[in-house]
């Protein structure tokens, strides 16, 4: 492997001043689920370029980007595209362009990752054979980007996989890569929660069914759910992320919104905090004379089961990363956490894929030491304002991803 470790490192480096250049276009220019229209276009035109066979539009703005080199395994990789509802405060030069989005999760990296894997498999066709599947998928952060393109078909233009690699960006430092086994993100649920009551004037709440009462109570009463429903010993975690309602001061609206999210990993415990919440919100409305006819409306809006790696293959691609970034810099043992995803569901019909997904450091060296000494886990989180991808994680994030591929596109290992 040491000659295709060295064009991998050869083709990246050559490549690397086009690739931080399309991070930072993405990066100035993030857009939400399902309206990824300007990096989907990027992404088609880049692979297209280099003699794949792309469909866009699979499941709104998702692609597919097939490339086939004779017979062997049919692998493949998936970069998610969406940017988020978050404002950026880093203060680079090539700051999203847009106040209100931004993005903090690092799937412009992803999206980057991808494109110089594509390169490298193009110019190194002479030394692995069968086929290479790239996912370009919408509306991650939504848990419905990656149903929505099996639902639109994606296994009419994509043979099914013997494998499938995924990789996420980490608040760790450039070098590292996070390669275990098993459970490793909770499953999640969205949910949208709508009270209904009666509005009116502020200065009348007596002739009023106030429901904007009602949810700040049902923001309360949830967390006895964990605290008190839930098996101690269980994860379990319930946020609301949005509360909407109202438009100015003295008007009682007529409706109030929660937008709720959950993490679970045991069923049991999804069960019981779905339950809990139905429960919670009738018993608060009809505590406020609500009538039976509008209690509250409570809709799953997306989610995801747990996501799980399988063992033999996230061991095999461990020790490919081993020799490429050093074996103490490959971690293999991590509790599971409590983040989410969907690219599992990309899956579809063929439950039975192997899966590895692969935790990327991104931060720069030097700023996590210095978090550490001030006694941070990490100097920034996704989805955090200030959330910050080094542009030196930008090529070595493609030799990682390359390197697993090709170990991957290797006849006769599946």
């Amino acid at each position: 492997m040491t000659g295709q470790a060295d064009r991998i490192d050869e083709i990246v480096t050559a490549d690397a001043r086009r690739l931080v250049d399309i991070f930072k276009d993405l990066h100035r220019n993030p857009e939400l689920g399902f309206a990824e229209v300007r990096t989907a276009r990027t992404i088609a035109q880049a692979l297209g370029n280099l003699g794949m066979t792309v469909t866009s539009g699979i499941g709104g703005t998702g692609v597919v980007a097939v490339l086939a080199n004779g017979p062997g395994p049919v692998v493949m990789y998936r970069a998610d595209m969406d940017a988020l509802r978050v404002p950026e405060a880093t203060g680079l030069d090539y700051a999203s362009s847009n106040p209100a989005l931004g993005h903090m999760c690092g799937h412009d990296a992803h999206v980057t990752w991808m494109l110089g894997l594509a390169k490298v498999l193009t110019e190194t066709t002479d030394s692995w054979s069968g086929t290479a599947v790239l996912i370009g998928q919408p509306a991650e952060e939504l848990i419905t980007g990656a149903k929505a393109m099996v639902d639109a078909g994606l296994y009419d233009v994509a043979p099914r996989p013997d494998a499938f690699l995924a990789m996420h960006t980490a608040p760790v430092p450039v070098g590292m890569v996070a390669a275990v086994g098993g459970e490793r993100m909770a499953g999640t649920d969205q949910l949208d929660i709508v009270f209904h009551g009666v509005g009116g004037h502020g200065s009348m709440p007596q002739l009023t069914r106030d429901p904007v009462l009602m949810a700040a109570q049902a923001v309360m009463q949830f967390q006895s759910i964990v605290s008190r429903s839930v098996t101690p010993g269980e994860i379990a975690v319930l946020t609301v992320g949005s509360l909407q309602a109202g438009s100015t001061y003295n008007v009682i609206p007529d409706r109030a919104q929660l937008q709720v999210n959950l993490r679970w990993f045991n069923p049991e415990v999804r069960d019981t905090l779905l339950t809990g919440i139905r429960a919670i919100c009738a018993g608060i409305a009809r505590s406020f004379g609500v009538d039976e006819d509008q209690l509250p409306e409570i809709t799953l809006a997306g989610g995801a089961t747990p996501l799980v790696n399988d063992t033999a293959l996230t061991e095999r691609v461990a020790t490919a990363l081993g020799d490429l970034l050093g074996k103490d810099n490959v971690v293999r043992q991590l509790p599971a956490l409590t983040g989410s995803e969907d690219c599992h569901l990309l899956k579809g019909p063929h439950l039975d894929m192997p899966l590895t997904y692969l935790l990327v450091g991104v931060a720069d060296p030097q700023v996590y030491a210095q978090s550490a000494e001030r006694g941070q886990l990490f100097p920034y989180t996704p989805h955090a304002p200030d959330y910050v991808v080094d542009l030196s994680a930008i090529p070595l994030g493609t030799k990682i991803a390359a390197r697993a591929m090709l170990e991957l596109l290797t006849p006769g290992r599946f």
